[in-house]
């Protein structure tokens, strides 16, 4: 009896052991889940990998879509795909410092009497409220203006220069008179900003465009070349760090330094920060072009010079600086009715980095260093 007593007990014992057994591993299971579960929740997701964006061609790189033709920029409220504006803006040290160069998609210099040198400046991306100070034209000015079919705007000219710009077939507005060709009121005095009357003529966009659409003239169309392409990754950039570019003297001296982190060229004026005077901000590139062309003067007894800016490959060398790196190759165009074309060395066309161009045209490759 008492061996069977025995045997219930230890029976009943091993049961109860067993429960608990059972019932601690289901417990450390439960802990062992919701840890790992809030590991998991914490751990940051894994990015996707990058595809190619729907407007980058797979065969070029190219940016294609919805892009405005002078910046490449896809188009949105902020970004406008209008008529190209070409504004003349001067570039003495008296004239300095400029306002809305900031805004221009493309500026292309060169140089005008006693080696001063003039922007002919191009909108399409952005308005500017403030342009200048607003120049007179040069027909060569006026030359590389018509490549784009833009609306060309000036404060002024010379008598035949008058002649020359009426037959371009162009249109034109003059914000000094309505003597030659149609006259924009767009244009204002600031004699604040200068002791010298031409240096204080400014315009802006907005004006010349509710002039223009009352001449008739269209505010849709413009012309290009110009192709584009995404900017190159970090690892891929250059270190080409300065360009120096030197038109006539040192006060007209032009400089691009380049940001790699921000894949960006800093200009410079005169060996100082090329800046805007409302803003304060340095005027900042995405893409700076060196011209190589036929340049000769004075030819006038005003000083007045030529710049050559038609004609073929073969003969208009070209230096492309983006990314932190140089491309070499050429220019041309056959006549001042079609848009310029860029190549590189194999003849094919050139890429640009999306944003705001700065165009020197100079004589000899010698003015260019780097």
């Amino acid at each position: 009896m008492r061996i069977i007593k025995s045997f219930w007990a230890l029976a009943l014992f091993i049961f109860i052991i067993s429960v608990f057994l059972v019932l601690g591993c289901r417990a450390e299971e439960t802990v062992i889940g919701e840890s790992e579960s809030e590991i998991e929740s914490i751990e940051p997701e894994q990015p996707e990998k990058e595809e190619p964006p729907e407007e980058e061609t797979e065969e070029t790189g190219q940016v294609t879509g919805d892009i405005n033709l002078l910046s490449g920029l896809e188009l949105s409220d902020p970004v406008q795909n209008s008529r190209p504006l070409a504004i003349m803006v001067q570039n003495s040290p008296q004239a300095r410092p400029h306002s809305g160069l900031i805004y221009a998609d493309i500026v292309f210099e060169a140089v005008s009497e006693a080696g001063v040198t003039r922007f002919v400046a191009l909108y399409s991306s952005y308005d500017a409220e403030i342009i200048g100070p607003a120049r007179s034209a040069r027909i060569y000015f006026a030359e590389i203006a018509r490549s784009f079919d833009p609306i060309f705007t000036f404060w002024g000219t010379y008598p035949e220069g008058y002649t020359a710009l009426r037959n371009m077939d162009m249109d034109l507005l003059d914000a000094n008179s309505s003597a030659y060709v149609p006259h924009t009121q767009a244009g204002w005095r600031d004699h604040s900003r200068s002791n010298a009357l031409e240096h204080t003529a400014f315009i802006d966009t907005y004006g010349i465009k509710d002039d223009a659409d009352a001449l008739g003239y269209s505010l849709e169309g413009g012309q290009s070349n110009m192709k584009f392409k995404y900017d190159l990754g970090l690892a891929e950039r250059g270190d080409i760090e300065e360009i120096i570019v030197d038109f006539s003297y040192q006060q007209y001296e032009a400089g691009f330094y380049y940001d790699r982190g921000k894949n960006a060229y800093l200009k410079t004026l005169a060996g100082e920060p090329h800046s805007d005077f409302e803003t304060g901000q340095q005027i900042s590139l995405n893409n700076v072009v060196v011209l190589i062309s036929d340049i000769v003067g004075p030819v006038s007894s005003a000083g007045h010079m030529e710049v050559t800016t038609t004609g073929d490959h073969e003969q208009g060398n070209a230096y492309f600086f983006m990314d932190g790196n140089i491309i070499e190759g050429s220019w041309g165009r056959d006549s001042i009715f079609d848009p310029f074309e860029f190549k590189d060395g194999q003849g094919e066309p050139i890429l640009f980095n999306r944003g705001s161009t700065w165009v020197c045209m100079v004589e000899s490759v010698d003015r260019l260093s780097y």
